[in-house]
């Protein structure tokens, strides 16, 4: 019993020293940062979330600052330090994480646009970056997204696909952002 206790604590720490960059967008499936912060929490990661004013509607800073145990970062104009966020969080990343991704962030980054804190650290960033996108089916299909996202495979970023499923708006088809134990799973392979 003290063996398997004494593996399972040793397992949860496999990202201990490692910084990990949450940018949380306002797919309704935001919610479901909190289990992806906790979890990477618990399995020792340093985790810094960026929401982008949106998803601040959908899920509060506040529940993710517990959760991550960090300041979260929102505005690029209100710096919680003297370093600007978007290049000190860039710089610490060992991994930049967008999940959930909208069509919109995933459009931003492919262009290289920054209006905001998230997109201004993309940008700033030499960290591998995962994606998991989140949005209504039909925006998912749109050739427009498709080209979006191939252009940031082709640039080495990680994707880790939605599903199929019932989704917010009421329709069903692939859009619904991938089960959390994948992305933590995808994490954890990139990082370890």
């Amino acid at each position: 019993m003290w063996k398997s206790a004494r593996f399972d604590c040793v397992m949860q720490k496999k990202l201990e020293g490692k910084t990990v960059v949450l940018g949380v967008t306002s797919s309704i499936a935001a919610y479901k940062a909190a289990d992806i912060a906790s979890q990477l929490v618990k399995l020792g990661a340093d985790v810094h979330v960026i929401m982008t004013k949106a998803a601040t509607n959908i899920i509060t800073p506040m529940t993710l600052q517990t959760l991550s145990r960090n300041p979260v970062s929102v505005d690029m104009w209100s710096p919680v330090t003297w370093d600007p966020d978007h290049i000190s969080l860039a710089d610490r990343a060992d991994l930049f994480v967008v999940a959930p991704a909208t069509a919109n962030t995933i459009a931003q980054m492919a262009q290289g646009l920054a209006p905001d804190l998230l997109s201004s650290t993309y940008l700033a960033t030499l960290a591998p970056v995962l994606i998991a996108p989140a949005m209504n089916c039909k925006m998912y299909a749109h050739p427009a997204t498709q080209t979006n996202m191939k252009t940031l495979s082709e640039r080495g970023h990680y994707f880790v696909d939605p599903v199929e499923g019932v989704l917010a708006c009421g329709y069903e088809g692939i859009g619904k952002l991938a089960p959390v134990n994948s992305i933590i799973g995808k994490i954890v392979e990139i990082l370890v």
